[in-house]
């Protein structure tokens, strides 16, 4: 290492400070590879006192490390002297690229994104409590305990994400189970994740997320590797959301049954999306108080801390006083509520300068954690009980996928009951017109008033009957299904009308693919299925997608090694004699899949249960991401 040299492309440095610098470098490349770790970096540079953490890792941004990502001593020089600089220069000349603006619920941090002149803002409140919860939920885990916890002042919260792993344990602490965690890379003898294997479990995270039904917008696996803040901080709030709403369910909490409004049928409250339900909640309370406001929002409405107070008090009145109504200054008010929530051991996500600004994601995790611990309702007597559908009676499963393929195509409004979002039509038409593009005519159909309220037998009648009429004109198979048996609620055949839609979609992606641009049959894509098994050196085989022995999951994991070889590591793979076993197989093939890039709807349970529709889908995706 020429110092001379470096001391004329650097002069910020002295000969001395050089030679430090080379010295720290040496301590973090003990194995004298050439190049040091990001985040090694990072921590080694900010501990000597250079920066901030945040600091550093802005200005690493502007270093032109290579693609790998590792810093090589050169890039280490720099980037201590490009700190070195920032000290000494004007505010208005700095070049760290990342500003504080505002304080307490107004605090947000501008960063620089990748592309030159352009800004993300980061709410520092929601970085903090999101960090927060992630310390709390995987404190002691196995794989990443080692971790936690994550400073919550700092910006390493998305370096930590940035390998997948705590996210992916995120999203299997929001819904149990999601992902087979053997099938994600971890770190190995200490050395980190190349930005492949990184990328792989991006793939994972992202097609977990959503298949659990976060909505995941313009997120791709290199966005984790270049740590791109303000997408991760949205998928981690997605997240930790699903986990809190999930749990807002009449079969969980029969008690909900008590919201009912009036004259308000069991069908109408379950079409309510979960945050309408936490208003409905809140404002139960509120009425049974005899206070004279309600709330429509988890912002302005609770900003001042009166409705809180009041909530509260209903919850546990012994514990929690209306001492705070009599407080003017709304900054105190609202320590003083959330002081009271503490009492209940409910103190989480939401800050006082949050709650008086009205941040709604933080009020309605705060808000949503209020329900799971405190629903402060009296238990429904057997003989109350609303008849309720077990999630396993028919058509639920495949609901359950319709949805969620339904609402990764964006229909508005976000469909949450499917056979009741579906009646009046508006949905699908919207969904044919996604798929076939062209297809439905904007003016031949009724939509739904502004105000939300439904519209009328008649209308429905009319846009379902366009439904059906625009899926006969694209060939689809519907004898016998007319547009009254969607506003009936027929299950079977609304499930007959989505699937024939889904199933073209998946058609028309693989035609787009291939190479010859033909439309591919079910036998097309079973032969595929059955080629890819052969070419993996695997025997078995299957007649259909409905043929039982699928339900082991084994041909599955057959067709992913034939796929991608090596994927499938079949010492983790069982005969699946057990019911234990098949459902081990049916979670590995599924969290493979998606570490493969595969978009995949189901649950383990519906390959145990050969639903052969939701099979189709599997493979059709597999397919999918062969041709990409």
């Amino acid at each position: 290492m020429n110092i001379v040299k470096l001391q004329r492309k650097f002069p910020v440095l002295t000969q001395e400070d050089l030679f430090n610098v080379i010295e720290q470098f040496r301590a973090l490349d003990v194995e004298d590879k050439g190049y040091a770790e990001k985040q090694a970096v990072i921590e080694k540079i900010s501990d000597s006192g250079e920066g901030s953490y945040d600091d550093v890792r802005q200005t690493l941004k502007q270093v032109s490390v290579d693609s790998s990502g590792r810093v090589e001593l050169d890039d280490y020089v720099e980037l201590v002297a490009k700190l070195r600089e920032n000290k000494t220069a004007p505010k208005s000349a700095q070049s760290s690229a990342i500003q504080h603006k505002g304080t307490g619920a107004k605090a947000s941090i501008i960063v620089g994104g990748s592309t030159s002149g352009s800004t993300h803002t980061i709410n520092e409140e929601e970085k903090s409590e999101f960090t927060k919860h992630i310390n709390s939920v995987l404190a002691g885990d196995a794989d990443v305990g080692d971790r936690i916890p994550i400073p919550a002042d700092t910006f390493q919260i998305f370096d930590e994400c940035r390998d997948g792993l705590i996210l992916s344990k995120l999203i299997n602490d929001s819904v149990p189970d999601t992902i087979d965690t053997r099938v994600l890379n971890f770190p190995k003898k200490g050395k980190a994740l190349n930005n492949f294997t990184i990328s792989e479990n991006a793939n994972i995270v992202i097609n977990s997320a959503k298949a659990i039904g976060c909505v995941v917008v313009n997120v791709h696996a290199e966005d984790f590797i270049e740590g791109k803040e303000h997408l991760i901080l949205g998928l981690i709030w997605q997240i930790i959301r699903k986990g809190l709403l999930n749990k807002i369910d009449i079969k969980l909490h029969p008690e909900l049954y008590r919201l009912l409004e009036e004259d308000e049928t069991l069908e109408q409250f379950l079409r309510l999306p979960p945050e309408q339900i936490l208003l409905r909640w809140f404002n139960y309370h509120l009425k049974a108080a005899n206070w004279n406001r309600r709330v429509t929002n988890f912002s302005k409405d609770v900003a001042d801390g009166e409705n809180y107070t009041v909530l509260l008090n209903q919850l546990d009145p012994q514990l929690c006083s209306l001492q705070p109504l009599q407080t003017q200054d709304l900054l105190t008010r609202a320590e003083q509520v959330l002081s009271n929530a503490k009492k209940l051991d409910a103190r989480k996500y939401l800050t006082p300068s949050a709650l008086v600004a009205g941040n709604p994601k933080l009020n309605l995790a705060f808000v949503a954690h209020l329900f799971n611990t405190h629903p402060g309702l009296d238990p429904v007597e057997e003989a109350e009980k609303p008849e309720i559908e077990e999630f396993d009676a028919e058509g639920e499963r495949e609901a359950r996928v319709f949805t969620l393929w339904l609402n990764s195509l964006d229909v508005q409004p976000p469909v949450v009951s499917l056979f009741e979002d579906l009646k009046d039509g508006t949905i699908l038409l919207q969904a044919f017109e996604k798929v076939l593009p062209g297809s439905v005519s904007p003016k031949h159909i009724n939509k739904r008033p502004s105000s939300g309220a439904d519209i009328s037998r008649f209308k429905a009648l009319e846009n379902t009957n366009y439904a059906v009429e625009t899926g006969k004109a694209n060939h689809f198979s519907l004898v016998g299904i007319e547009g009254s048996d969607i506003v009936d609620g027929n299950k079977l055949l609304t499930l007959g009308l989505v699937w024939q839609i889904m199933r073209r979609n998946i058609v028309l992606t693989l035609k787009s693919l291939s190479a010859n641009g033909r439309e591919l049959s079910d036998s097309d894509i079973l032969k595929w299925a059955k080629e890819k098994v052969a070419k993996g050196g695997k025997s078995t085989t299957v007649r259909s997608f409905s043929d039982p022995s699928i339900a082991n999951g084994v041909f599955l994991l057959d067709v992913l090694n034939g796929l991608k070889p090596g994927y499938v590591d079949y010492d983790l793979v069982t005969p699946g004699h057990s019911e234990e076993d098949r459902y081990a197989n049916a979670r590995l093939a599924i969290s493979i899949a998606r570490k493969l890039g595969a978009l995949i709807w189901l649950v383990p349970e519906d390959i145990n249960e050969v639903r052969s529709r939701l099979i189709y889908t599997f493979v059709g995706s597999l397919m999918a991401i062969e041709h990409l």
